[in-house]
Order: structure tokens, then sequence, then C-alpha cells
């Protein structure tokens, strides 16, 4: 018996861990990248639990590497002697066409690299989505909260 010809692609669901909400409030994300990380084993089963914090992170570029910096990833409960550093420097995973790209991005005046989210890809993998952003003044920030506003507004009308 021979095999159908259709090879359909599985549908990819992202499992959501962590999502850095305040990133979007006060920067102006003008550009989007996906990266893999590399973790150790006590970090993945604590990534799995849904606990990180990517509050205070940020990402550079040191010697040609993406580096997660600042993401908290608490010890696992079950941990032994093994168990990893909560704030420990995370390398992430791109191909060198993305990290020249985003070399020559981040090296503009203003600019920064901001992790958006933490989540499991569809072959599980643990993925960060890193954004290009520029720092917003109070006065965008306020504008951004009243532009807000004004489309939930039209919505619930």
């Amino acid at each position: 018996m021979a095999k159908s010809g259709s090879t359909k692609p599985a549908a990819t669901t992202d499992v959501l861990v962590g999502e850095n909400r305040k990133a979007r409030f006060q920067y102006e994300i003008l550009d989007t990248f996906e990266a893999g990380l590399v973790l150790r084993g006590t970090e993945v089963k604590v990534l799995r639990q849904g606990q990180i914090s990517l509050d205070e992170a940020y990402a550079r570029i040191d010697g040609g590497e993406l580096w997660l910096i600042g993401a908290n990833i608490p010890e696992y409960s079950h941990g032994n002697q093994q168990n990893h550093e909560p704030k420990r420097k995370r390398k992430c995973l791109l191909h060198a066409r993305e990290l020249k790209k985003l070399r020559e991005r981040s090296q503009v005046k203003g600019l920064t690299l901001v992790p958006l989210r933490v989540y499991f890809g569809g072959r599980g993998f643990a993925k960060v989505t890193i954004g290009v952003g520029k720092g917003r003044k109070l006065h965008d920030k306020r504008q951004h909260l009243k532009d807000k506003e004004a489309k939930r507004e039209i919505r619930q009308a």
C-alpha cells in the first residue's frame, strides 16, 4: 500500500511561558526577531511550570553572540547541587544573517534590544522574541494610553 502524496505541515502551537508586558508600553518596538535559548535541564523544568520574569531583562551582542541578560528563572524546587543560577546570562541562537542585521539595528543611537516573550515552539524548543525598541518619553507614553483608550471605546460602541 503506497502512502498518499499529501504532506501537510503539522499545526504549530506555541506555549507561552512569560511575557514582558511593560516593554510594549516603555518602548516603541520597531522590529522583532525570534531566537532559540540555550538552557540547562533545571531551567527547562522551571519554564515548563511557567515561571520566568522578563521585567528587568535585556539582550546584548558580545563577541559575535547574542546574550539574554537579567532574565530571572527561579531555582528548581526539586533541584540538587547542579541547580542553575536564577539570573545567569543565557545564550540566544540566531542565524548569522539575522545576527548581523540585529547588530546593525542595535548600534543605532537610542535603540535597545528588549526580550518580549518566552515560549516553547511547536517542536518543544524554548524560544525568545527579541524586539528592537526605541524608548518612549513621558508624553509619548501618555499619548499611547490615550490612543489605546480611544480604540477601546470605539470597539465598545
